[in-house]
């Protein structure tokens, strides 16, 4: 897990649909995106951003379909932990659609049902934190 760099810039764009494409430099120059290599390839990345501009808040976690079901996720969401840890953070969020596996992943790392959003035409978002260390 590296934090992302403009090099990285086409692989995010050509695979995150949800990012506006022109938050894509400007997260990688603040350093809130990571890449998970693998043999050097990008494989997966995350970004986050923050809740009310002071909780870190995980917006996408993404492996590629092959390297799914390896830890990869796991080992991806324990990293930033850490490095929230370090910039001295407490608490962390995220979110997951409830019609998502991805929550049960979620909780498995002991990340808290925390509340929940309803959008028009859209599935129940679920979200969740987690006391740091």
């Amino acid at each position: 897990m590296t934090v992302a760099v403009e090099q990285d810039y086409e692989y995010i764009k050509t695979r995150d649909s949800h990012i506006l494409e022109s938050l894509i430099l400007p997260k990688i120059k603040a350093n809130e995106i990571y890449i998970l290599r693998v043999e050097a390839d990008a494989v997966g990345w995350m970004l986050y951003s923050y809740f009310w501009d002071n909780t870190p808040f995980m917006n996408m976690l993404w492996i590629d379909e092959p390297f799914r079901g390896k830890g990869w996720g796991k080992e991806t969401v324990l990293f930033w932990e850490r490095e929230m840890v370090q910039k001295g953070y407490k608490l962390v969020m995220t979110s997951t659609l409830a019609n998502e596996e991805a929550q049960h992943f979620y909780r498995r790392l002991s990340y808290r049902d925390a509340g929940c959003l309803l959008l028009e035409n859209e599935p129940l978002e679920i979200l969740f934190t987690k006391k740091l260390g």
